[in-house]
């Protein structure tokens, strides 16, 4: 595919006079195009859905979230996963990010690297990629030979893949079984992807670690409550998770809290069913971590009083 004919590399009509605008008026330019992004990634659900699912699926097998890209898109890939984590509780090994020419490419360009298929291969198998893996594949231009070679891979060993990117009919889309293709047009400053196709790919990121950890039973209601609690602002926020739950005063919330070394999902077992933090952790290994569902597995006047567990999932 020549770059020349793709649509992320075409000169946007609306900004050919970019370097002789006021600041002002520059801002508005880019706010303007950034206001196009939303609406592209919008005609993408049904498939940003299918990847969801297909990331639930992983995690549930015992396999990983694997993002896989180079430059603006594999940083964005590694920052996605850097923060599952700390929201959701899972361990660092779960949700992994792979950028072309390693880790130092997070913070320096590593030229030549996104040039290689045989590297996207060898970064997969560094990992130990199994079937049970979701490898996604980031790249804007969608034609990037590193994770052209690694998606490629990716299906010999059995894996589900997905591809994100900007342009249409891409090489990255048709080596995927999802294929994500979010069309913000050109960009305000001609072919500097980190815009619109980097908001793009933010945009469809959030939605699939998110989404995946709903499913997962990492949230209850809209709330995040196998979050880390490891400074004051998360304690603080972890208290408020457990009020806004169950309806109890600070001083029962940080009493449940202190019993269970600051689980939020624990602690709101406990307030509401009325039961220790050693019964609230053996419900929820019962439940596979879904609080709703051991809630309402375990229903009792007391609960139904406090909180709303009729539902499961």
């Amino acid at each position: 595919m020549n770059l020349a004919s793709l649509l992320s590399e075409t000169r946007n009509v609306e900004t050919v006079d970019l370097d002789n605008l006021t600041t002002l008026e520059m801002v508005r330019c880019f706010n303007r195009e950034d206001t196009k992004v939303a609406q592209a990634v919008s005609q993408t659900l049904p498939a940003v859905a299918q990847a969801v699912d297909a990331a639930a699926q992983a995690l549930a097998a015992g396999g990983r979230i694997i993002y896989i890209g180079a430059g603006t898109s594999g940083r964005l890939g590694v920052l996605d996963a850097a923060e599952c984590p700390p929201t959701f509780g899972v361990p660092a090994d779960r949700v992994i990010g792979l950028i072309a020419g390693g880790p130092g490419a997070i913070t320096q360009a590593v030229e030549g690297a996104e040039d290689k298929p045989e590297l996207g291969v060898d970064d997969l198998q560094a990992i130990g990629l199994t079937a049970n893996d979701l490898v996604v594949g980031l790249a804007a231009s969608g034609r990037t030979p590193y994770v052209i070679g690694a998606l490629r891979y990716a299906r010999q060993q059995g894996c589900v893949t997905a591809a994100i990117s900007c342009n249409p009919e891409s090489p990255i889309a048709c080596e995927a079984e999802i294929a994500i293709l979010p069309l913000v047009g050109p960009e305000a400053l001609t072919g500097s992807t980190r815009l619109k196709a980097g908001t793009a790919q933010k945009l469809v990121l959030n939605m699939i670690s998110t989404g995946a950890m709903v499913k997962y039973g990492k949230v209850y209601q809209n709330l995040m409550v196998d979050m880390q609690a490891t400074n004051i602002k998360l304690l603080y926020r972890a208290s408020r998770m457990v009020i806004e739950a169950t309806g109890c005063d600070p001083e029962k919330a940080n009493a449940a809290l202190s019993e269970c070394e600051n689980n939020v999902k624990t602690a709101i077992l406990m307030v509401l069913a009325g039961i220790s933090a050693q019964e609230a952790i053996a419900r929820l290994q019962s439940h596979r971590g879904f609080l709703r569902a051991a809630l309402a597995a375990h229903t009792s006047p007391k609960e139904c009083a406090n909180g709303k567990p009729s539902q499961t999932g």
